[in-house]
């Protein structure tokens, strides 16, 4: 495949180009236009990056149609029924599964950078106290560097090394304390001897006054949800990440700079946009009649946490979290509270609707997240900044990836110009109004 090339000509102009065409190690080949330029004097114009690879990566593949998501080669299924979160970062990071020195060495290396300076603590008691917790983990991620600027060296591997165990240890933390600010409560301080995910529900939901006891149910639901969300490819926000890291922006910035394109209700959002559809259809007997609208092309209702742009077929991670979903009402839900009566039962008519089974849109991971979230005791505000603690460890294997690669130039997309022609300036006393002769 490697020798394989595509003509491309302009006929107006009679120009050639020879187009090589790369192959990865699965997927469809690719295309390299570089030479569109430089041989024909055009750019290439892909709104949304739909048919465009915008980087080579080793960490994360897809396969939309026949809902495949690998993480380094291994499947989201074998790792969701085997793994912990933890040990799935340290697979992204790294390429391979740690032989067990190497898992010691790495939990402990994690776990040294789970406090953060005291000053970040005040940091975030001046946001007022309804300050969106998106808002907070925006701000504070980004203020990061200015506590721990002692490896910021981006050319330096051991400091990108430091760098993302900081970060994947520090996440949770600051997503508890920014949980905290918004009820009222004291932060709680992280306690390493739990593993990752009961640490964040310990620090999110424990108090000074009270024991609390993890439910392990809850802890391994929780531990599954960030490993399915660690890392899914050239996303908005991982895209955001590398293209601000193309810059050499440190690494507390670039992440900052995908938790706020995370925050958007089309990426991170999805799952608290569930919710709100929920409450909108208010009860079941409603379901038919929101079904008829999400079908109406000239409705704006639309069917939220159903199909999904890269899934053309089923959704992996939905598959494997279902079952989650159904254990954690089991063990947590009200019997009584409709929301959840109403989200089983809008799943039950979606699934036997010949309209949305035709076009294949099922339940996405999205469906089930937001539900368990809110079993657990999650309000909506924290759904995305849970997200951004698991996605925390693909940003920074996609950012390490990016900072090694010695080919690595900053970003630059081009466009496509509709604007004015060249006019030439007007003083403003001679100036007539906008829109006359």
């Amino acid at each position: 495949m490697a020798n394989k090339t595509l003509e491309l000509s302009d006929l107006a102009s009679g120009k050639k180009t020879e187009l090589q065409l790369k192959s990865g190690t699965i997927g469809p080949d690719v295309v390299d236009i570089a030479a569109v330029n430089k041989d024909l004097g055009v750019f290439t114009f892909d709104p949304g990056f739909m048919a465009t690879a915008s980087t080579e990566s080793k960490i994360t593949y897809i396969d939309g149609d026949a809902g495949v998501l690998l993480y380094r080669g291994y499947p989201i299924e074998q790792l969701a029924e085997n793994s912990t979160f933890l040990e799935v970062a340290y697979l992204i990071l790294y390429g391979e599964l740690p032989d067990a020195a190497k898992w010691e060495d790495f939990q402990k290396r994690v776990k040294s950078h789970t406090m953060v300076h005291e000053g970040i603590r005040r940091f975030l008691s001046g946001y007022h106290h309804d300050a969106h917790p998106m808002g907070m983990l925006v701000g504070t991620v980004g203020g990061l560097s200015t506590f721990y600027h002692d490896s910021l060296d981006i050319n330096d591997p051991r400091h990108r090394e430091i760098s993302a165990h900081r970060l994947i240890a520090k996440m949770p933390t600051i997503a508890a304390a920014s949980y905290k600010k918004n009820i009222g409560e004291p932060t709680v301080y992280p306690r390493n001897h739990l593993s990752y995910a009961a640490n964040l529900l310990n620090m999110m939901f424990s108090v000074p006054c009270e024991d609390y006891e993890v439910n392990p149910v809850a802890e391994r639901a929780l531990d599954l949800l960030l490993i399915l969300h660690a890392d899914h490819e050239q996303n908005a926000s991982t895209s955001t990440v590398r293209l601000a890291g193309s810059s050499g922006a440190n690494p507390f910035a670039c992440v900052a700079a995908g938790i706020a394109s995370l925050w958007g209700p089309a990426h991170g959002g999805a799952n608290e946009a569930v919710l709100d559809m929920l409450t909108e259809i208010g009860e079941a007997k409603n379901i038919p009649k929101y079904l008829d609208k999400a079908k109406d092309k000239d409705d704006p209702f639309r069917l939220m946490g159903f199909g999904h742009r890269v899934y053309k077929n089923f959704d992996p991670r939905a598959t494997i979290i279902r079952q989650t979903c159904y254990e954690v009402l089991d063990e947590f839900a009200d019997a009584n509270d409709p929301m959840f009566e109403l989200a089983l039962r809008l799943e039950e008519f979606a699934l036997k609707d010949e309209y949305f089974v035709e076009r294949k849109l099922y339940p996405n991971v999205d469906y089930y997240s937001g539900i368990i979230y809110k079993a657990l005791g999650i309000p909506t505000t924290m759904f995305t900044a849970m997200f951004a603690v698991a996605r925390t460890a693909g940003w920074m294997a996609h950012w390490m990836e990016m900072m090694s690669d010695p080919t690595q130039r900053i970003g630059r997309p081009r466009q496509l110009y509709t604007g004015e022609m060249r006019r030439e300036y007007v003083p403003i006393d001679v100036r007539k109004p906008a829109g006359t002769a």
